[in-house]
């Protein structure tokens, strides 16, 4: 093998096994963004107070732009630190209690829905050019209906005690939001991954071995 050969060879990327630094950074700032749009605008919907906030477009982006297992760390340190007791669920709410609300679905789902659309994301970037915004998009909805709709109904059956039939038409109420939320989350991820090639999946390069 000739010494450029080489050169290429072992500069190929290869994934990093391990966080530095940077993703701990990453996940910190992330984490902070879902807790300051838990607290913006926060509007609440029918009677049972569950209110439409940037939230799900904070989850949404952190998938989209981290990957799964940041995006998961992220929003699950957002959610732990809430249920720990500080002020950071949409109206200064905080602590276990939350858990026994209308709103608990929603917010276990959280962590689950950023993994499922990081994942996505990641699997759309690696092997798609064309049409990428609306794979990105049918991603997040995807990772909306299945996980973030689904589990809040099923927080608010159980919590609220309502009937299935109820419970899904308080759920539609977010549907209309949620959609122009996933269309920003988009429009500001692929920004992001053109302005930084790397946020994605940061490769991390071996040493040159010279023959």
């Amino acid at each position: 093998m000739t010494q450029i050969d080489n050169a290429v060879t072992t500069d190929s990327p290869t994934r990093r096994k391990r966080w530095n630094a940077t993703d701990l950074g990453l996940i910190a700032v992330f984490a902070a963004l879902v807790a300051g749009s838990a607290l913006i605008a926060a509007i609440p919907v029918g009677g049972l107070g569950v209110p439409i906030t940037l939230q799900t477009l904070a989850v949404m982006l952190t998938g989209l732009v981290l990957g799964p297992g940041r995006a998961f760390a992220a929003v699950g340190l957002y959610v732990l630190l809430g249920l720990a007791g500080l002020p950071i669920f949409s109206g200064g709410r905080s602590g276990l209690g939350i858990l026994a609300g209308p709103s608990a679905g929603y917010i276990i789902a959280f962590p689950l829905a950023a993994a499922a659309v990081g994942w996505l994301t990641v699997l759309i970037i690696r092997r798609t050019v064309k049409y990428r915004g609306a794979l990105l998009f049918a991603a997040a909805m995807v990772s909306s209906i299945v996980l973030v709709h689904a589990l809040g109904v099923l927080g608010m059956v159980v919590n609220a005690k309502l009937e299935l039939s109820k419970a899904v038409l308080a759920d539609l109420a977010y549907y209309p939001g949620d959609i122009i939320k996933n269309v920003l989350a988009v429009t500001i991820a692929l920004a992001l991954h053109k302005a930084f090639p790397d946020l994605l999946v940061r490769p991390a390069r071996s040493q040159s071995r010279l023959p």
